[in-house]
């Protein structure tokens, strides 16, 4: 019975060895997609922001909120004459995921002052 309990002892950490590894890299894959699914989030509703304000036309606001998004934020519009849609593109900071460039499009339909 001895010898039985002394193979054993061997294997369990063997098996906590190759199940530790396994469990973290889905931890840091999970992680890793809340990550970039919340800055999709905040780049939707900076676009739909910035897109509402151009439309209405203060475009001072929406400079000054340009301006405050930092540098690391590309806008790009796109105006079919009754609808303004702006597209916010980004890439995260720092770590494995600042390869990768998320983006949100926002639209609202221009006022009649600024439209004519």
């Amino acid at each position: 019975m001895r010898d039985l309990v002394k193979e054993d002892r061997g294997s369990v950490t063997a098996e906590f060895a190759l199940t530790v590894p396994a469990v973290l890299l889905i931890l840091g894959l999970v992680l890793g997609s809340i990550h970039l699914a919340a800055e999709r989030v905040s780049l939707v509703s900076f676009a739909g922001e910035l897109a509402r304000l151009e439309a209405r036309g203060d475009a001072a606001l929406a400079a000054q909120r340009v301006s405050q998004s930092g540098s690391q934020v590309s806008i790009q519009r796109e105006n079919d004459g009754r609808l303004l849609c702006i597209t916010a593109t980004a890439s995260p900071q720092s770590g494995l995921l600042s390869a990768l460039h998320i983006s949100g499009t926002g639209c609202a339909a221009l006022s009649a002052a600024v439209s004519g």
